[in-house]
């Protein structure tokens, strides 16, 4: 039944995902296609779906009402500053970039609008940024759940040893400790 409900939902859910959040959501469909619930090639395409959508209306927000947006959000100010600034120096890096430092991600278009960069410009670049962030988190959040699969899965077969081996190495540091009590 839950696994129904993913595969008729995960997708436009991982949509929706990355379009407020990013990883977390990307992390969590990547899994559901370790587990076969859902397809990587297609997690990948909407993850960067959500995301390069997500950037598009930050960035027309930042052109069309930056200023205004950044004054009513106290806590973004100094990180606004701060994305100014990384702009200033190398601008095409960060549009580039930006999504792959954490806490930027919505701040960094905003402050990318605001600074007069070519839209022609950032649709470009924002889609390879936003291509490679999906591509990769996705490959390598896939890659690693089906190598921890498979470590669980060799770890299932020897379960009774490691177990003994825990117990083992538990009773001689507490017969350590108890030698030493003695002695002291």
């Amino acid at each position: 039944m839950l696994q129904e409900l993913i595969r008729q939902f995960g997708y436009p859910a991982l949509i929706l995902g990355t379009f407020l959040e990013g990883e977390v959501s990307l992390l969590l469909a990547a899994y559901m296609a370790v587990r076969n619930v859902l397809e990587i090639e297609w997690v990948a395409l909407c993850a960067f779906l959500g995301t390069f959508a997500s950037d598009q209306l930050w960035y027309y927000l930042g052109r069309r009402h930056g200023r205004a947006l950044l004054a009513r959000k106290p806590r973004w100010q100094p990180l606004g500053e701060r994305a100014s600034a990384l702009i200033k120096r190398y601008p095409d890096l960060w549009v580039l970039c930006f999504r792959f430092l954490y806490g930027l991600r919505t701040v960094m278009p905003l402050t990318i609008g605001l600074s007069g960069y070519s839209w022609r410009r950032y649709l470009l670049l924002d889609a390879i940024g936003a291509g490679v962030w999906a591509g990769g988190i996705s490959l390598l959040a896939y890659s690693l759940g089906n190598a921890m699969g498979g470590l669980l899965e060799e770890l299932r077969n020897y379960q009774v040893i490691l177990l003994a081996a825990v117990v083992l190495l538990l009773s001689l540091a507490w017969l350590n400790r108890w030698r030493q009590r003695r002695r002291g």
